[in-house]
């Protein structure tokens, strides 16, 4: 078994691609059971956020993780195959690191992607798919993601897609203040938004969700309003400004609704944030007059600012990230050796055991304890060294010096002068 990362992002994939493979949440439990019950994989772990989707495993078959991938989703591999990385060993451990420090994120050291991280490592716990290898695997990228968190300034001069969606609404709307938000979801995501238009003191907020008790929460601490989903035709219109990110496989706000919702208000200007993958508003929505409908993806020209001040801390990351992969190949490197070692025990307890049980024989026959401990100690060198003093006698020519050399090493001798 090997380890692996399988995946796509959005540096490799549009969002069209992206939302076919995205797994929901009540999914990815199930979906790990599936993938490590039909043999694919011996461990497996499932990342999915709006900006990837991807699988760390423990496999001999890696052609066979990139088929389930594709027919889960019912899709062909060579649908997917075109955006996918495959990333072996050394190389998964690094993408592993460089993913939960914000490196590889849309917006450079954005610190939710360790959290969602952390989220996918208890799924796999759930499932039962968290094996030993992939338990050290992530306990360790937790730690360097830690470090880099802690000795960079990685994190500095950050623009979060939340701060970012202010922003483009702020190109529309003079004031927001003057203006009523629509927060659809009460995730993470949608917490992080809430907090940042909430800070704009905005006209009315409103917090849509399909438990309304979870709405409530969320609508609580920013002094809003909580509806369920049901509300939203009724609810659209009222509203200049929507921000929806919900785990639904399905649009939440269709092109239908949206026209309703322009009409009934004479076609003021409606801003809409999609930042769900799959995507919480059908694209046509794009299509109509009076909308400004933004994706994920659309966002990633705002949260450029502030890169510079971050790039000199990235090279610092990097350095942290390179040691931390280098320890982990050699634990790695080192668990490979463990069944010889254990092997080589086991034989020689077995010779051990041998002598121990002949010595003790030869004690109860009435022998001088002396000459049984003689002959104990005797048989025992000789048998621990008949396997490389043969070896010795026997090898060819052209191997001859290292081994030699070996030898010198194992039993930490000098070489002759």
């Amino acid at each position: 078994m090997q380890l692996f990362a399988f995946g796509i992002n959005h540096q490799t994939a549009p969002l069209v691609v992206r939302e076919q493979i995205a797994f929901n949440v009540d999914a990815m439990e199930p979906a790990l059971r599936d993938l490590v019950g039909q043999g694919a994989a011996k461990e497996a772990t499932i990342l999915s956020t709006c900006n990837r989707t991807e699988v760390y495993c423990s496999t001999h078959k890696p052609a066979q993780i990139i088929n389930w991938l594709a027919s889960y989703h019912e899709l062909q591999p060579r649908e997917i195959e075109p955006y996918l990385y495959t990333l072996p060993h050394e190389q998964a451990v690094k993408h592993a690191f460089r993913v939960a420090s914000g490196l590889d994120s849309m917006v450079l050291g954005e610190p939710q992607i360790l959290g969602q991280m952390k989220q996918a490592v208890r799924y796999a716990e759930q499932a039962g798919t968290l094996g030993f290898l992939l338990h050290k695997l992530f306990q360790r990228t937790f730690s360097v993601a830690k470090d880099v968190r802690t000795q960079t300034e990685i994190g500095s001069n950050l623009i979060s897609m939340a701060a970012a969606a202010v922003k483009l609404a702020e190109r529309i709307f003079p004031s927001i203040a003057e203006q009523s938000v629509l927060l659809i979801g009460a995730g993470e995501m949608i917490e992080l938004n809430a907090v940042h238009f909430a800070a704009k003191l905005p006209k009315h907020i409103t917090v849509a969700n399909r438990t309304l008790e979870r709405a409530q929460v969320l609508a609580r601490r920013i002094s809003g309003h909580a509806i369920t989903l049901s509300e939203l035709p009724e609810q659209l219109a009222q509203h200049d400004i929507i921000v929806t990110s919900t785990a639904s496989p399905l649009p939440i706000l269709g092109k239908g609704m949206v026209e309703r919702a322009l009409k009934a208000r004479k076609h003021r200007p409606l801003f809409i944030v999609d930042l769900a993958v799959p995507r919480d508003v059908e694209a046509e929505v794009a299509e109509l007059d009076d909308v400004f409908l933004y994706t994920v993806d659309d966002l990633a020209e705002v949260v450029r600012d502030g890169l510079d001040a971050r790039q000199g801390a990235v090279k610092e990351a990097e350095v942290i990230i390179n040691s931390g992969v280098v320890d982990f190949i050699h634990w790695m490197e080192s668990r490979e050796v463990v069944p010889t070692i254990r092997a080589l025990r086991d034989h020689a307890e077995r010779q051990r055991r041998h002598e121990m049980e002949k010595a003790l024989r030869l004690l109860t026959k009435g022998e001088e304890p002396e000459k049984v401990l003689e002959s104990l100690s005797n048989a025992l060198t000789n048998k621990f060294l008949h396997a490389p003093t043969h070896a010795l006698n026997h090898v060819q020519a052209e191997e001859r010096e290292a081994f030699l050399d070996m030898v010198h090493r194992i039993y930490h001798m000098r070489p002759p002068e």
